[in-house]
């Protein structure tokens, strides 16, 4: 019956049956002797018990499905899609179970499908060369990629541990620059040699947790490789300038020669010689600007007292000395590392930067010694701040590109190395470190 009946028709059919049995039982009674009275009390009983059971057989597939359906549901909740009901014989009831193995089926589907997405993301971070680490809010690793794992730990695993356990293993300028939340290019030394690294923090908040995402390129190649790139921009630039010069000159030269023989054009004479005098005066003053960098000799370093350091810089450029100078003395060349905080501090002026809110701080310890210019000026953006110690890169309309590059120089030709971060509130910060002794 059920199957050809649906829910409903099944209960009015049942129904009908059971009223026809309380109304026809009394009667039957009757014939036998029976009071009146008590047949039809007995009939209505018998109808009452035979409709709650009819009702029930009649229910019996649909609550059989309500289970099914609950079972299918927790089973969802659970992340398991892979359960599939059996569809009754109720066309009703059978829809029901249908559009639960279509949903199940759609979420099989796009669950396969996030996580083949999933593993091709997995396999392109992992395989990156950028150093990628996520950190929960109780500063535990919950991620990392092969390249984080090499440069912090060895390439051993550092998912679940501690952020703050984990960096005493790893170059300490990279654990300082992590440790305080540092943005900008770091230099570092290794048994592999010099690398400069590029280090940003951000931070998102993912299932209602805060999360900081650190991501550390390596720009040592690229580095190199834009040098390259600039040297023969220079040499193109060189000899732009040269050929300037030299054809005119070569051309007065030739016309001067004729105006030996001619005694009245003796002014015209003088006029030739001025202006090849000017273009001479140009180019060495064009040269000279490269051949401060390019011919940098090496450092004599010597014991220098901070103060008398501080009082040489402060009559050529303004700035403010901030906290105490260290008792032990520099050691270090004077003539280049105050060529060097000249340079700083008037790019920090040159960059908006108020003579008030140029500050120098020097702070020494057992590894070396540490000179920090800190300005309140419009910063650097992350382009920027990836090749502003490129020789010749300026974004300065009348820049030549030395000043921070010739720095760099300076700072690695005693050991050392430079860092350059934008400061939070604005402005630069670029600390020079040195070391005490210059390795040989």
């Amino acid at each position: 019956m059920s199957k050809y009946f649906s829910l409903e028709g099944r209960i009015l059919a049942f129904s009908i049956l059971a009223l026809a049995i309380a109304a026809g039982l009394p009667w039957l009674l009757s014939l036998i002797g029976l009071d009146a009275r008590l047949s039809w009390t007995l009939g209505l009983i018998l109808g009452i018990c035979t409709l709650i059971s009819l009702i029930r057989l009649a229910l019996k597939p649909l609550t059989s499905t309500l289970k099914s359906l609950q079972g299918g549901l927790l089973n969802f909740r659970d992340g398991d899609f892979s359960i599939s009901l059996v569809s009754p014989r109720d066309t009703e009831l059978s829809k029901i179970t249908n559009l639960y193995n279509d949903i199940g089926e759609h979420l099989r589907r796009e669950r396969a499908h996030i996580y083949q997405r999933e593993l091709l993301l997995d396999t392109v971070i992992q395989s990156s060369t950028q150093a990628l680490i996520l950190v929960d809010q109780s500063d535990h690793i919950i991620y990392s990629n092969s390249s984080a794992k090499k440069l912090l730990n060895g390439g051993k695993p550092i998912q679940g541990l501690l952020l703050q356990k984990l960096l005493p293993n790893s170059p300490k300028e990279i654990a300082s620059a992590i440790q305080n939340w540092d943005n900008g290019l770091f230099n570092y030394t290794d048994k592999y040699g010099s690398h400069s690294m590029h280090i940003g923090n951000s931070t998102f908040v993912l299932n209602a947790h805060k999360h900081r995402l650190i991501v550390m390129r390596e720009m040592t190649k690229e580095l190199t490789k834009a040098e390259v790139e600039v040297w023969r921009k220079v040499i193109r630039l060189i000899s732009h300038e040269l050929n300037n010069s030299l054809a005119p000159i070569s051309s007065l030269a030739h016309s001067g020669k004729m105006l030996i023989a001619k005694p009245d054009k003796a002014a015209a004479l003088g006029k030739v010689f001025d202006i090849i005098a000017e273009r001479c005066k140009h180019l060495t003053e064009f040269t000279q600007g490269y051949a401060s960098f390019a011919k940098l000799p090496p450092p004599s370093c010597e014991l220098v007292s901070w103060q008398e350091l501080v009082e040489r810089i402060a009559p050529l450029q303004e700035f403010i000395l901030k906290g105490e100078l260290p008792e032990r003395p520099g050691y270090f060349d004077p003539v280049q590392i105050e060529q060097a905080l000249l340079n700083l501090i008037k790019n920090s002026r040159e960059a908006g930067s108020g003579s008030n809110d140029i500050e120098l701080s020097i702070h020494t310890d057992g590894l070396g010694q540490q000179l920090v210019i800190a300005d309140r000026g419009c910063g650097m953006s992350e382009k920027v701040l990836q090749q502003a110690l490129l020789p010749f890169f300026s974004t300065k309309e009348q820049g030549v590109g030395l000043g921070l590059a010739l720095c760099r120089e300076i700072v690695d030709a005693h050991g050392g190395h430079i860092q350059l971060m934008n400061r939070n509130g604005g402005g630069l910060q670029i600390s020079l470190w040195l070391p005490w002794e210059q390795e040989t």
